[in-house]
């Protein structure tokens, strides 16, 4: 409102009130000594027309006449001789610094009539904000785009990086998950789920409709989890709290500031535990705790940081290699984080050793299903939705398993039979299993094969890729703490992760498959690429979306055929080995957690249908069993992936363009499966035309 008045549109009364009190007040504040009031009834005349000027033309009207019903404008008034005489200008003319003579009242009335007229203009101006059209409400796009924005702005500082996040500086402090805050993180998806559903899809534009169908199952899967209270159960037999922080000690330390950060979180470590701590204790009084036949020999992750100096735990390893840090900051800096890890890492990691063996281990359920959880059809049903983005019934996802597990076997079969062998089907798995030519000699040798495959696909990436990521990855083994438990292989941004323990358990035909799907074209090609999308909201830049994800990466495992990856028998039969594995994890996951399988039962599955090494088998299933439903997603996601790429190829015909399918699809990010489908179907309307025509 024109000269700072925020005058609301009130009550006839209050509005008198109101008008008189801030006019009386805003002209007592310019009061000058009584000799100079003349100055201050014209120039705040002055003031009170321009003012008007701003006013509709109505109530412009209404404002003049009141001010002038007052006469405090005086009448321009001709020079006198004692003027012309003087040199002085006519009245109306004289600038505010001179005397002013008024023709009939004197200053002191004036002024008076000035605070009426200040009052009138006052009403006026309110009246005109009463008469005005209110601001347009946001726009639908404008609303997501905020919710969106300051959720994952406020999720990002509330959370710990994650073990693929290589973006984020080190953070100084661990993340709080104590009850309160657990409680704040739900009340806030909530509010934010309200908004969401508040807001009319059809309003969207239709880039941010594609945003809001990724954003919500995403909203509603962390409200999921929050009200399941996962959180008080931070530990199984593929991951746990305090394994996690090691990824943050191997991340890139790119200056002083990564260095002193690392150290003071280490000091929050013993708060950050002890939180944990209580969050199991309240898992074991509900029952909400992995099953203990999952966590056998878990413990030696313990002694890998309690049972050796402080130099030669994970923690230390940033301070090995200090690039850029001056030779005094170094050692300064190693002196100070050899006392930290002594003084506060090694005693917290000693306290919870005796908490999980005195404890938590003793008291953590001897069932395995999901179903035998506190709410656990409803629980498993949750996962299933989370990891899968579908709303399938367990049943319909075990006859499915079953049903690819047999079609895969026959093609087993065939290329068993390319190789040459002339015995059965589990004398042919014994000989793979136990041939020492199927073993690498040397961690050295195995990762220099994985290597030379993943170089190999770079020959050929132009071929059936459009866009390739900017980013680079190394091949790193599997740090030696989680090795025995560990996966085959895990790809990410930057790294690839393989697993040299146990090397007759790693067999080389398997490898072209695990590269493929580990990293490139899999994880440590599709999650950098997602992250160069800077057109994309950041929720959608660096989040993973597992049936999205691993669907991708498997898929990658069946490009390999089309692209000349598999140069023997013996590496396609790896490949099928590795897709029946998956399918088989339809069948293990949903008969584990809802149709009362064994621990056994699900081993001697596997062992049947797959070339897995016995060692690796059990992990597989320990993994399956304390990690419910996120198995299902790799063969779903697959088998979405295939199916869609049909349907254009059908669709298309000779206009199919397999660089701008796969472009189509990774140019996406990570996407549940409905929006993918419905993204493809785009696609094909388009006539095929990928997100970068120039390079496709």
């Amino acid at each position: 409102m024109p000269g700072g008045m925020g005058i609301a549109c009130l009550s006839p009364d209050t509005l008198g009130l109101e008008l008189r009190d801030r006019a009386l007040t805003t002209l007592d504040m310019v009061r000058l000594p009584i000799q100079r009031r003349g100055c201050v009834v014209r120039n705040g005349t002055r003031a009170l027309t321009r003012a008007t000027e701003a006013l509709p033309g109505h109530v412009r009207e209404q404002a003049a006449a009141a001010i002038a019903s007052t006469h405090a404008v005086p009448r321009a008034e001709a020079a006198t001789p004692a003027d012309r005489a003087a040199g002085r200008a006519p009245n109306s003319l004289r600038s505010p610094c001179q005397p002013l003579r008024w023709p009939h009242r004197t200053p002191r009335m004036r002024l008076a009539l000035l605070r009426r007229a200040g009052v009138a203009l006052a009403a006026a101006l309110a009246l005109s904000a009463c008469h005005r059209p209110p601001a347009p409400a946001p726009s639908a796009d404008a609303r997501l785009r905020e919710t969106y924005t300051s959720e994952w702005a406020w999720r990002e500082a509330d959370l710990a990086a994650g073990e693929d996040d290589g973006r984020r500086g080190i953070d100084d402090h661990l993340p709080k998950v104590d009850p309160a805050s657990q409680q704040t993180r739900l009340q806030r998806w909530q509010q934010v789920l309200a908004t969401l559903r508040a807001i009319p899809r059809a309003d969207l534009s239709p880039a941010e409709q594609l945003n809001y169908d990724v954003y919500l199952p995403q909203i509603e899967a962390l409200v999921r989890s929050q009200q399941f209270r996962d959180y008080e159960m931070p530990a199984n037999s593929d991951s746990a709290f305090w394994t996690d922080i090691g990824y943050t000690a191997r991340r890139p330390f790119r200056g002083l500031d990564d260095y002193r950060h690392w150290l003071a979180q280490m000091r929050d470590l013993p708060r950050y535990f002890h939180e944990q701590e209580d969050q199991m204790r309240r898992g074991l009084a509900r029952g909400f705790t992995p099953p203990r036949v999952t966590l056998q020999g878990r413990d030696s992750s313990f002694r890998s940081v309690t049972g050796v100096a402080p130099e030669a735990t994970f923690f230390y390893v940033p301070f090995v290699t200090m690039q850029g840090i001056a030779a005094d900051e170094q050692a300064r800096l190693r002196s100070e984080a050899v006392a930290v890890i002594r003084d506060a890492v090694q005693p917290a990691y000693a306290e919870l050793a005796r908490f999980w063996h005195d404890e938590y281990l003793p008291g953590t359920r001897t069932t395995i299903a999901a179903r035998d959880l506190p709410d656990g059809a409803a629980f498993y049903r949750a996962k299933i939705r989370e990891f899968t983005t579908l709303d399938m019934d367990p049943a319909a996802i075990h006859a499915f398993g079953l049903a690819e597990v047999a079609r895969l076997h026959e093609q087993m079969l065939a290329a068993m039979r390319e190789t040459g062998f002339k015995g059965d089907f589990p004398a042919f798995l014994h000989f793979l299993r136990t041939d020492p030519r199927f073993a690498a000699k040397t961690p050295e040798e195995l990762l220099m094969r994985a290597a030379w495959i993943a170089k190999k696909f770079d020959a050929k990436a132009a071929l059936y890729f459009g866009q390739l990521p900017r980013a680079r990855f190394g091949i790193r083994p599997v740090p030696d703490e989680l090795a025995p438990f560990y996966t085959a292989g895990r790809g990410g941004p930057g790294v690839y992760l393989l697993n040299t323990y146990d090397l007759p358990s790693r067999p080389l035909y398997n490898l072209p498959a695990l590269t493929l799907h580990e990293s490139a074209p899999g994880h440590a090609f599709q999650i950098p690429l997602a992250a160069e999308h800077k057109d994309q909201p950041a929720f959608r830049q660096h989040t993973y979306i597992s049936a999205y994800g691993e669907g991708w990466a498997l898929y990658c495992e069946t490009l390999g055929v089309e692209m000349g990856m598999y140069e023997t028998p013996y590496e396609r039969f790896g490949m099928l080995g590795y897709q029946i594995w998956r399918a088989a994890r339809l069948v293990v996951d949903t008969g584990l957690h809802s149709q009362g399988w064994t621990r056994a039962q699900a081993i001697a599955y596997l062992l049947q249908y797959t070339a897995l090494p016995p060692h690796e088998v059990e992990t597989e299933v320990d993994r399956y069993i304390a990690w419910p439903a996120q198995a299902l997603s790799y063969y779903l996601g697959e088998s979405e992936i295939l199916k869609l790429r049909a349907h254009a190829e059908q669709a298309l015909g000779p206009r199919f363009n397999v660089r701008a399918f796969h472009d189509t699809v990774l140019e996406l990010g990570s996407v549940p499966l409905p929006v993918l489908a419905a993204r493809i179907e785009r696609f094909i309307a388009a006539g095929g035309k990928g997100p970068y025509p120039d390079s496709e």
